[in-house]
């Protein structure tokens, strides 16, 4: 699980496995494969990076 903080500064914890789109338009809304979309402060490249890093732990 990765943490990201939605826009009203609350943090929730999202399974990277189910992510299917990220967009910056100018907020960045993440798509998952079960159709919900939330809207979230962190940056597109910073949730490639969690991601990478949620990983790279998973397969190490």
């Amino acid at each position: 699980m990765i943490e990201v903080t939605r826009l009203n500064g609350t943090k929730i914890l999202i399974n990277p496995d189910l992510i299917e789109l990220v967009e910056e338009t100018p907020d960045t809304v993440i798509s998952f494969t079960t159709g919900r979309k939330i809207i979230v402060k962190e940056s597109r490249q910073e949730i490639k990076n969690l991601v990478k890093l949620y990983r790279k732990d998973i397969f190490t």
